[in-house]
């Protein structure tokens, strides 16, 4: 554009790809220079390991079966539920193939396998969002422009109705999960990156067990001569004794002769302690999830039987930096501001049993905090007629009048006794009797 006899030109902003370690399925080198041995972790072989894949489903379950709930900020500053046309249907259906459980479910398992999330959001035409496609992270690039600006890179996906073979969009349309920004605030990295050594050392424990009693339990061995052997004869021997004595032939009786002699080379698994070891990486997965030991069936429980206790151990361990990071992600990426929010159910979460239940909502109900008809309410009861107002014995006395007693020059002083009456006042109440009577006979 020529404007006074200049020309003016606008610099077009070119987003350039943010890197993302673990791409593509591998995760980070185990050590420097792996790559380069053909020492790779992948993720599709690392996913086999149990303790891996049920850190990931167990956070996932339990994260997907607790409702989110739109809730309201109320003049008394507690947060109350409440629906929403806007944004209620698409919380209770994401979108046309996936109920809540599901979307969710998926979104957890996104996030913690790859360290990403995506969430794709689908408008109406009123501009309010009506539907939300969590994609799949290895088909997604995230692009910062020279000017700060963030973009996504979408590849097709069908499911979300995105049928272009590429397609960038700005970062208002996308919900974005991340979790653990080690190396770049917009690349979030999965804990398997620092498990993923343990899970491979577990699948190797698990194949040479595999291979060992797949040989019907028996180790490999060496067989030694009392003189030199050509190279030709050693390897005869060896496939003779490989097809005849290994695999399904394995515990066969051998013949030897020339002086040969077999001797058993590989240790045994007591000797290896494979199960010992075999724990500690499943031990080292949980560590790097914040998942305990004994929520996936690695060691004994605690010893204390305190359900709820254990479970928010479990919470504040695993399970809360995502809640917060959900309803955090929901509330922008809806556009949902005060006195509107998102919030998770965790009653279903603290389920604690039926006993502790009854007691904790007995006392809470009998110490004034609760009305009969809400602690029956968790209960699942239904409510009685007057129950709606909680309830103090008579004894008890509020803190403004504690507060006035308090003030007085000497709070403890016994009331002084009223006086007796003189006789002037005696004289004064008995004619004001007689006359009352008096009055009442001349009106009957």
């Amino acid at each position: 554009m020529r404007i006074f006899g200049l020309d003016i030109t606008r610099k077009r902003v070119q987003p350039q790809q943010v890197s993302s370690r673990g791409f593509w399925g591998w995760i980070q080198e185990p050590f420097t220079g792996a790559w380069q041995m053909n020492q790779e972790i992948k993720l599709d072989s690392v996913m086999t390991f149990a303790a891996v894949s049920r850190c990931v489903s167990l956070i996932a379950g339990d994260i997907a079966k607790m409702p989110v709930r739109m809730v309201e900020l109320t003049p008394d500053r507690i947060w109350a539920e409440k629906d929403n046309p806007a944004y209620s249907p698409v919380l209770r259906k994401p979108n046309a193939y996936q109920n809540r459980i599901q979307f969710f479910g998926n979104w957890m398992e996104s996030k913690l396998i790859h360290g990403n999330a995506y969430v794709l959001k689908q408008r109406d035409q009123r501009g309010v969002v009506s539907a939300l496609f969590v994609l799949d992270p290895r088909h997604v690039k995230v692009l910062v422009a020279s000017d700060g600006g963030v973009y996504y890179e979408l590849a097709r996906d069908d499911l979300s109705r995105q049928y272009e073979t590429s397609v960038t969009i700005p970062a208002s349309e996308i919900i974005h999960d991340r979790w653990n920004t080690f190396y770049h605030p917009l690349v979030g990295i999965s804990p398997i990156a620092s498990c993923g050594i343990a899970a491979a050392q577990g699948l190797a424990i698990q194949n040479n067990s595999a291979r060992f009693f797949n040989n019907n339990s028996n180790p490999g061995g060496v067989l030694t001569a009392p003189g030199a052997i050509s190279d030709e004869t050693a390897a005869r021997l060896k496939a003779y004794w490989d097809t005849q004595y290994s695999g399904e032939n394995a515990g066969k009786v051998a013949v030897l002769g020339d002086g040969l002699k077999y001797e058993p080379m590989a240790v045994t698994a007591t000797d290896a302690q494979l199960i010992e070891q075999l724990k500690m990486s499943a031990e080292m997965v949980c560590t790097a999830f914040g998942v305990p030991a004994y929520k996936i069936g690695v060691g004994p429980a605690p010893a204390y039987n305190n359900i709820e206790a254990l479970n928010m151990q479990y919470y504040t361990d695993a399970l809360q930096i995502h809640v917060e990071s959900i309803e955090e992600c929901l509330d922008q990426g809806l556009g949902i501001s005060r006195p509107l929010g998102t919030e998770f159910d965790l009653d279903y979460l603290f389920r604690m049993d039926t006993a502790t239940m009854v007691n904790a909502e007995a006392e809470a109900v009998k110490s004034g905090i609760k009305a009969p008809n809400e602690g029956r309410r968790r209960l699942n009861l239904p409510p009685k007629e007057g129950g709606d107002s909680p309830y103090m014995q008579q004894q008890n006395y509020s803190l403004e009048a504690l507060a006035r007693r308090d003030a007085q020059p000497d709070p403890w002083a016994q009331p002084e006794p009223a006086a007796e009456p003189t006789e002037a006042q005696e004289r004064a109440f008995v004619a004001e009797t007689l006359l009352s009577m008096r009055k009442a006979m001349e009106a009957a």
